[in-house]
Parts: C-alpha cells; sequence; structure tokens
C-alpha cells in the first residue's frame, strides 16, 4: 500500500492529528528491526529512531519516539483518517500525488515534540537518492493554493505557500498552510529534506509559527542524523 507523503488535505488536517496526539497516549515504543526491514538502499527502522532529535529548543518532548514501516505509525494513520473524514471543495485536489508516495512498508521513525501554543513533529524514512528528489522537488498543483475542507459540520478555509527549493541538507522544499475555522486561526510549516539514503519531514503548527521556525528545526534536524547515521 502506498501513501502520500504530501497530499493537499493531509496538509490542512495532520496539524489537527499532531495536536491532539500530543497530548493523547504515549505513542509506541521503538520496535526491533523486521528482517523485511533492511535494505541494501537504506537505513533500518531502528537506525533512523536512534537519528531522531532528542530535544528541540523551545519544546519538550511528547511521548517515545515511534518506529516501523511508515503505514503503521499512529501519527500517520491519524492522518489517513482524518483525509477520508474530510470533504474538499476541490476534490481533484486530495487525489493529486505531488512527489508521487511513500510506501507503506517503508522503514520509518517519528517522534512529537510540544511547546507553549504549538507543536512539531519530525519523521525520517529510508529513501534512495532518487525517490528523495522527487518529493523534494514536488510543487502544490497552482489551482490547490486556495481550497475549504469540511469535517464534521465545520467548514475551514486553507491557503497554501510554497518556497523556492531550499539548501537543508542535500535538498529541501517548504511549503505553508494558513487555516481559518470561524474564529481561529491556524498556520502549519512543512519542511521536507534529504540526506544520505533518506528523506525528512519536520512539521510545525501553531496560531504564530513561521517559515523560520520550521527551517531552523529542520537544519537541527538534519545536523542529528548525519551524525547518527552511518
Amino acid at each position: 500500500m502506498a501513501h502520500r507523503l504530501l497530499p493537499i488535505v493531509l496538509l490542512a488536517t495532520s496539524a489537527a492529528a499532531a495536536a491532539c496526539g500530543a497530548h493523547g497516549a504515549r505513542a509506541r515504543e521503538v520496535r526491533g528491526t523486521a528482517p523485511a526491514e533492511v535494505a541494501a538502499l537504506g537505513f533500518t527502522s531502528d537506525q533512523l529512531a536512534q537519528a531522531l532529535l532528542a530535544e528541540a529548543s523551545g519544546y519538550r518532548r511528547a511521548g517515545e519516539p515511534d518506529s516501523g514501516e511508515y503505514g503503521s505509525l499512529k501519527a500517520i494513520q491519524n492522518a489517513a483518517r482524518l483525509q477520508r473524514e474530510a470533504t474538499l471543495d476541490k476534490p481533484a485536489c486530495g487525489t493529486s500525488r505531488p512527489g508521487g508516495t511513500v510506501d507503506g512498508d517503508v522503514p520509518a521513525a517519528l517522534v512529537s515534540f510540544a511547546g507553549a501554543g504549538r507543536t512539531a513533529t519530525e519523521t525520517l524514512m529510508s529513501m534512495s537518492a532518487a525517490d528523495a528528489e522527487k518529493q523534494i522537488n514536488a510543487r502544490v498543483p497552482p489551482g490547490c493554493l486556495r481550497f475549504r475542507t469540511k469535517i464534521g459540520a465545520q467548514w475551514s478555509e486553507h491557503r497554501v505557500v510554497e518556497t523556492p527549493r531550499g539548501d537543508i541538507g542535500e535538498g529541501s522544499r517548504t511549503v505553508g498552510v494558513a487555516t481559518a475555522s470561524g474564529n481561529a486561526r491556524a498556520r502549519t510549516w512543512y519542511v521536507v529534506f534529504r540526506g544520505r539514503g533518506y528523506l525528512g519531514t519536520v512539521t510545525v503548527f501553531g496560531s504564530t509559527i513561521g517559515h523560520a521556525d520550521a527551517e531552523r528545526l529542520a537544519r537541527e534536524a538534519y545536523a542529528r542524523a548525519e551524525r547518527v547515521l552511518p
């Protein structure tokens, strides 16, 4: 089974999953590495878990890291559930697949952090250089830069911005989503970066968070991964 890394509807809803998860049950403890996860092109989920940020300035870690197959990670499953429950005013935006897909059985690891009115999540995935480059080069379709979603009876409006290709790691992309739901306002920033044999993502969510905050955390995550991974 394949999972979209950054489908448009997931941009708007995964932050809500992260915010809820920070106050919910602790993530599963880091699991051992299954033989099927050992791949010549990259790293095992156990190696990736060891390379996650242990701490982040301005945040506290929210539970233990989760690791295993990408599609089995609790935060990814929560985001997929929200995606299924959401209604889009532009259905095509929910079916677009920028950058291709991430296989559900890719070795991966994820850790979440919570701060004052904000959350952050880091994910590392084993991935070939070619596949990681596709994710870095992906762009949000022009017609999907503004859209609306409905979960239950509540409509939310979203505005997407995307910066030019960045220089974090061996290449990066940064995407931001401003969300308005009733009187509430929130911002979500996503940074995707690649390293040697892996792809990393950093997501930050809050009412006043900016892209500089997300990119600072992504640089910290990349530096940590490069120190730890063989």
